[in-house]
C-alpha cells in the first residue's frame, strides 16, 4: 500500500502551485519529516521561474495545530544539542518559505496553533474561514514561541504579540483581521472562492514585478529612511522601468493592449 505523502503538491497550471499539509488525522501537526518536506518543496518552487503564486493550506479539519504530540514526546528526552538541531530545522523551513520569491497565499481554516501561527505568518496574504482559531499556546506548556517569533511579531504586530505570547489565549479570525494579521475573512464554504479570486489577481500582474514587490517589502521594513535607502529604492524603480517587462507593461497600458505576460491567456 502506498503511504500518502505528508505534503500534497498540486499544479493546476504552470503559474499556480497549491501546497497542502496532508496529515489530517493529527490536524496537520508538524513533525521532523513534514518540516523537511516543506523545506525541500519550497526550495524547489523558489527556483521555478514560471510560477506566479503559491497557495498554502491544510487538508482535513485544520490548517496546522502546531507540533505533533508523538514528536513532542520524543523531544522530552532530547539533549540540548538535539533540541537545538530540531529548532534550527524549523527555523530553516520558515526562512525558506518567507524568502520564497513567489507570493504565498495562506488558506486558513480550523485550528492554527503555535507553529501553525508561524507558518501562517510567513505567508504574504492570509485568508481565513470565519470559524478559524489562532493560539500561541507555547506558554501553557512552559515554553516560548522563539523560532516563529521573528515572523509572528512582524505579522501580528508588537502590541498584539505582547498580549498573545504571554496569555496564550485563543482568538478568532475576526479578531485576527482586526489586528491586521489576517487580510480577509469569509464563510468556510466561500474560502476556496476567495483564495481563487486572489490567485487570479496575482496572475494578472507582471510576474517579475510581483516578485520585486514582495522583496521590496521585506527589504525596506523597519529600515531607517536614510540616504542609502532612498538611493536603493530609486535604483530599484529605475531597474524595473528599464526592464523588458516594465517597458512592455507601460506600453501595453498606454496602447490599451494586453502585456506580453498575458498575451497567451
Amino acid at each position: 500500500m502506498t503511504v500518502p505523502t505528508m505534503i500534497d503538491v498540486q499544479r493546476p497550471s504552470a503559474h499556480v502551485a497549491r501546497v497542502f499539509l496532508n496529515r489530517p488525522d493529527v490536524r496537520n501537526a508538524f513533525n521532523e519529516t513534514a518540516i523537511a518536506e516543506l523545506t525541500r518543496i519550497f526550495d524547489e518552487l523558489s527556483k521555478d521561474d514560471t510560477l506566479r503564486v503559491i497557495v498554502l493550506g491544510g487538508h482535513g479539519k485544520a490548517f496546522c495545530a502546531g507540533a505533533d504530540l508523538s514528536w513532542m514526546r520524543a523531544m522530552a528526552d532530547y539533549t540540548w544539542e538535539q533540541n537545538h538541531a530540531d529548532a534550527q530545522a524549523l527555523a530553516d523551513m520558515l526562512w525558506t518559505i518567507y524568502r520564497c520569491p513567489v507570493p504565498v497565499i495562506g488558506r486558513i481554516h480550523g485550528d492554527c496553533y503555535a507553529g501553525g501561527v508561524g507558518l501562517a505568518a510567513v505567508c504574504d496574504v492570509l485568508v481565513a474561514a470565519d470559524g478559524a482559531g489562532f493560539c500561541l499556546s507555547e506558554a501553557k506548556l512552559g515554553l516560548l514561541p522563539a523560532t516563529i517569533s521573528p515572523y509572528v511579531v512582524r505579522a501580528l504586530g508588537e502590541q498584539a504579540s505582547r498580549r498573545y505570547f504571554v496569555t496564550a489565549e485563543r482568538f478568532g479570525a475576526v479578531q485576527a483581521q482586526a489586528i491586521g494579521f489576517v487580510h480577509a475573512v469569509c464563510a468556510a464554504d466561500e474560502l476556496d472562492a476567495k483564495v481563487d479570486e486572489l490567485v487570479a489577481a496575482l496572475v494578472l500582474n507582471g510576474p517579475k514585478a510581483v516578485r520585486a514587490c514582495k522583496a521590496l517589502v521585506q527589504d525596506v521594513v523597519h529600515r531607517p529612511i536614510d540616504a542609502a535607502l532612498r538611493e536603493e529604492t530609486a535604483r530599484r524603480i529605475a531597474d524595473i522601468r528599464a526592464s523588458d517587462e516594465g517597458k512592455d507593461g507601460v506600453q501595453a497600458f498606454l496602447n490599451k493592449r494586453k502585456p506580453a505576460w498575458l498575451a497567451d491567456s
